[in-house]
């Protein structure tokens, strides 16, 4: 990790994440067309900042990889441990700081919670979750119920958040399957991704304003699931606009995409 104390100069970002949110911007600009709104604040850069974003696909993270880089941030993520031991792309995520989260091992996630509180509170780079877990099974494709570790780090840390809704990158690339066991299982994703460039998809991408918590007590019970509630929202409020020609279900049909769940945020027609 790279955090840094409060005290010290701001420093650049690794120059292998710099380099790869280079490559990133023009993987994306090649799939599809970006256009992005909002921003983070001045007064919140270089500062410590959570960011909160919907999660819509398998190519979503390239999405708001280009985005934080239109907007002259360089971001570090909440990454699943099976990410972070990967064979190449691993090692060069690690040293690029991003932050490890394994859910399964109830233990390590506290220990992992202590640490990941701790580096928000003193990072200079704005630190991106998913605070659904998994991209959304809603047949809608609107943000799943999700779970409260986001919303938890933020009032634990006491730092800002900001609110990422996003559209469209779910037209680059299929769903796929849970897990892979075998090159047919890549085949779908290897099709979709492939055609995406004929197809330019037009990616969207909403830097809301921050989430309002503080009339959210850190110390009373339930704070973190009303705290989850507020971030869900803005989200979902800033998703309405960009998707406006698509209330009720996505244009694009996904066939690989489980579609078994019903989202609560969801706007009431």
């Amino acid at each position: 990790m790279f955090a840094l104390q409060q005290d010290e100069a701001p420093r650049r970002a690794p120059a292998i994440w710099r380099t790869m949110l280079n490559l990133d911007r023009g993987l994306v600009n090649l799939v599809g067309r970006l256009t992005v709104t909002g921003s983070v604040p001045r007064e919140l850069r270089g500062k410590p900042l959570l960011m909160a974003a919907n999660h819509i696909g398998v190519f979503d993270a390239f999405v708001l990889m280009a985005a934080c880089k239109r907007i002259g941030i360089n971001p570090r993520f909440m990454l699943a441990g099976g990410i972070l031991d990967a064979p190449v792309i691993g090692p060069a995520l690690k040293v690029s700081g991003h932050l490890r989260v394994d859910r399964a091992k109830a233990a390590t996630a506290i220990g992992q919670f202590a640490e990941a509180a701790e580096a928000l509170r003193t990072t200079r780079e704005p630190i991106v979750v998913y605070p659904e877990g998994r991209i959304s099974h809603d047949p809608g494709l609107w943000p799943e119920r999700g779970k409260t570790g986001a919303a938890r780090l933020a009032l634990a840390a006491g730092v800002p958040v900001i609110p990422i809704s996003q559209w469209g990158a779910h037209e680059a690339v299929y769903w796929g399957t849970e897990t892979v066991n075998g090159p047919a299982d890549l085949l779908p994703l290897a099709k979709s991704g492939l055609s995406a460039p004929l197809r330019r998809p037009r990616f969207k991408v909403h830097f809301g304003t921050p989430v309002d918590l503080s009339d959210v007590e850190p110390e009373r019970p339930g704070a973190g699931v009303r705290a989850h509630a507020k971030i869900m929202r803005a989200i979902t409020d800033g998703l309405i606009p960009l998707r406006r020609h698509e209330p009720v279900r996505p244009r694009f049909h996904d066939p690989t995409r489980p579609t078994d769940t019903v989202s609560p945020w969801k706007p009431q027609r």
